[in-house]
């Protein structure tokens, strides 16, 4: 199988899409697909044995990360040239409705994945009135796809309920070797800690970004003075976390991968995910593989993969002590932190990339046949997890 990616972010950056996307690509190479991908500009020529068409754009005026991407005659003639069998768009927004174009010129099946509630995002960045354009907008490109994918069940749900046609899930995974509690280092733990690596270590990694609400982290250092709170990423409210947290036991970091990545994992003590707007969140995947309980404001997709599990506690974030209590509950119960650590590492164990990978060939064959009878999908389409 020959497949198109049209995707709105990759390498060089570094979110959950991104991981996804990586893992996702390894593994269709390795099981004999072709995949060719088009993403903003910056990107490398190749993933691999992957060729990868980079789309001039310009920054955002939110976030200047991210590249708004014209149109391109280039990539009618890069299309042509790599000859898909289809076309997957991921989170578009912008780059995929070229995908959604090309995908109706070349008569191809389409195929979208929905992975970043950006009408979420209105509420954050001061602008709720775009809400409901916002859900418009996505459900008028995802509704001309055969078939739209999204990251657990919670936002399959969500998406029915907003009347978003053919949506199944696509599950997470994470590389279980790289992400391992044994990767837990005393060097690690004082970089993280700026040297007091005997104070107890939360973790935090992904973007830093107003709609990540990290601020609500600030009042917990000041409750709780030998407590440390370490950062993993970047983003473009960096500077204003830095002055926020200034004078605290906060430690920023910027971007960790790999190895670097994996230790800062396994060398915390728990990790903290307060965002609420989150899809999925691959991070708590990674955080539960290297065996860290965890500890995340209530969200129907943490609710989801938590309760399933069994690997923390949830904090309501609008309840001012909620957090506070629960971070001092694990301190004092060593057991139970210890128990939440041994499920998380032990219900992850089985959530190699592999599975969602096989997953997800088998919904682009399953389109691929769809498309060619033209037909609608079944209501009872299971896609194994």
């Amino acid at each position: 199988m020959k497949i198109a990616l049209f995707t709105e972010t990759f390498l060089p950056s570094t979110d959950g899409i991104v991981t996804r996307l990586c893992a996702t690509v390894d593994h269709l190479l390795d099981m004999g697909h072709e995949v060719a991908l088009i993403a903003p500009a910056g990107a490398p020529d190749f993933y691999r044995t992957a060729p990868v068409l980079s789309v001039k754009g310009f920054p955002y005026f939110f976030y200047p990360q991210k590249k708004f991407c014209l149109p391109s005659p280039k990539i009618g003639a890069f299309l042509a040239e790599f000859h898909p069998s289809l076309i997957h768009i991921v989170n578009p927004v912008v780059l995929g409705v070229n995908g959604i174009y090309y995908a109706r010129k070349m008569h191809l099946p389409l195929v979208a994945s929905f992975h970043t509630n950006l009408a979420a995002y209105a509420h954050t960045y001061g602008v709720p009135f775009l809400d409901p354009i916002a859900w418009s907008y996505l459900r008028l490109l995802h509704n001309q796809a055969i078939l739209n994918l999204a990251t657990s069940e919670a936002m399959v749900r969500e998406l029915n309920a907003r009347k978003f046609c053919n949506t199944r899930l696509w599950a997470g995974g994470v590389d279980t070797e790289l992400f391992h509690p044994r990767k837990r280092l005393d060097l690690m733990r004082a970089r993280l800690t700026n040297g007091e690596k005997d104070h107890p270590i939360l973790l935090y990694v992904g973007r830093l970004a107003p709609e990540k609400q990290l601020e609500r982290l600030r009042p917990l250092l000041d409750a709780m003075p030998k407590l440390h709170i370490a950062f993993v990423g970047d983003g473009p409210d960096r500077h204003r976390l830095e002055r926020l947290f200034a004078h605290s036991n906060a430690t920023f970091l910027g971007f960790l991968h790999g190895e670097e990545l994996a230790s800062a994992y396994a060398s915390a003590d728990l990790f903290l995910f307060p965002s609420t707007t989150e899809t999925l969140g691959l991070v708590l995947l990674e955080a539960m593989s290297s065996g860290l309980p965890i500890l995340a404001a209530k969200s129907k997709p943490s609710e989801e993969l938590i309760g399933q599990t069994h690997a923390g506690l949830f904090f309501n974030p609008d309840e001012e002590n909620s957090l506070q209590d629960a971070v001092h509950n694990l301190l004092i119960h060593p057991k139970m932190r210890d128990e939440f650590a041994r499920k998380a590492r032990h219900t992850i164990e089985a959530r190699s990339w592999k599975a969602p990978t096989k997953a997800l060939v088998d919904s682009y064959e399953w389109a691929i046949e769809a498309y060619r009878l033209q037909s609608e999908l079944p209501s009872d389409l299971n896609i194994p997890v």
